[in-house]
């Protein structure tokens, strides 16, 4: 801890003295309270970092009402869908020197409620739900009234704030790369049938694809395995596909993998694209995978400044996060 000459640590007085103003007005200027001028705050911070001033976390806490500490509460125990969340939004909370308290529920009611009391018990500002499905979910239990916000796994509750992702319009930019590429005969592959998610990846697919779209989409795990055996099922069918979009990147790997196996080459026969942008699957793919990268951290950024507007009074609107797409060789080639 840095210290001033007589080998002790800064303290308040200390920084009040240099910045020439009283202690009260500099634990205002420190905290964020009080009626100041912005010169003034801006000087007693000044102070603090020149002295390298540290606060007293619990009067900060005693003086503000608030404990700077936020709750997530996930279903996803992998952290696949999670982590980026939490990154993003620790990146918009840290600007309010807020720390995130991470609790996962394994999909138990009962956990979930235990977390919910825990995280209320401790005074938490608010909390950020989300989970590892875009299928929505009912608003969650707690004891007392707390600050909530849902990413990615919205609330179905219209009045809550929930972040979600254009999962419509992410397959939708996939579907137009291949059409531009100038395939005509396209496959849709997607997850299953009753997943939010899947759905409306097949159905923005659709939407631009019109009558170049072979079939019906088609619904199943979200497997590699999957992936093979659509491969064959699109086999037995009379016109030969020239593209499949893949629910997953999953799906994709498995289509790559089969079209290989029976001869064919991607993309120089088929070009394949994937959605997740799951670096561990859609590099490691042969070819790697023109995917769609569904941007959960700038998801996770908007639930934390979301979730800071709400403790601060305001009545954030609820948002969908547009996807990106990723172009790489199971497209475009080498």
């Amino acid at each position: 801890m840095p210290q001033d000459r007589s080998g002790r640590p800064a303290r308040i007085t200390d920084v009040a003295a240099l910045a020439g103003v009283s202690i009260g007005t500099a634990s205002k200027a420190l905290n964020d309270t009080g009626q100041l001028r912005d010169e003034t705050r801006a000087r007693v911070k000044d102070a603090a970092e020149k002295l390298g001033f540290v606060g007293d976390a619990r009067a900060r806490a005693l003086s503000s009402g608030r404990t700077y500490t936020v709750g997530m509460v996930t279903t996803d125990s992998f952290g696949r869908f999670t982590m980026p969340v939490l990154l993003g939004a620790e990146d918009a909370l840290s600007a309010g020197e807020v720390m995130v308290l991470l609790a996962d529920t394994r999909d138990d009611h009962v956990r979930e409620a235990h977390y919910l009391r825990s995280l209320v018990a401790r005074g938490v500002d608010g909390i950020i739900v989300t989970g590892r499905s875009a299928d929505a979910r009912p608003p969650i239990d707690v004891p007392v009234p707390v600050p909530v916000v849902y990413a990615l796994t919205p609330s179905t509750s219209a009045s809550d704030v929930s972040v979600t992702l254009d999962d419509a319009g992410g397959a939708a930019d996939a579907a137009a790369h291949v059409l531009a590429l100038g395939r005509r005969r396209v496959a849709v592959v997607s997850g299953p049938a009753d997943a939010r998610s899947a759905v409306s990846r097949a159905t923005g697919a659709r939407s631009v694809l019109g009558d170049r779209m072979v079939g019906e989409p088609m619904h199943g795990e979200w497997s590699e395995r999957w992936g093979r055996q659509a491969v064959d099922l699109l086999d037995r069918a009379p016109a030969d596909v020239d593209a499949v979009v893949c629910g997953n990147d999953q799906i994709a790997r498995g289509v790559c993998d089969r079209l290989r196996e029976t001869g064919r080459s991607v993309p120089g026969d088929v070009a394949v694209t994937g959605y997740d942008d799951w670096d561990v699957v859609a590099l490691a793919s042969r070819p790697p995978l023109t995917t769609v990268d569904m941007r959960l951290d700038e998801l996770g950024r908007i639930a934390g400044r979301s979730l800071l507007e709400l403790v601060a009074g305001g009545r954030p609107a609820s948002v969908s996060v547009t996807p990106s797409l990723v172009v790489r060789e199971s497209t475009v080639g080498a």
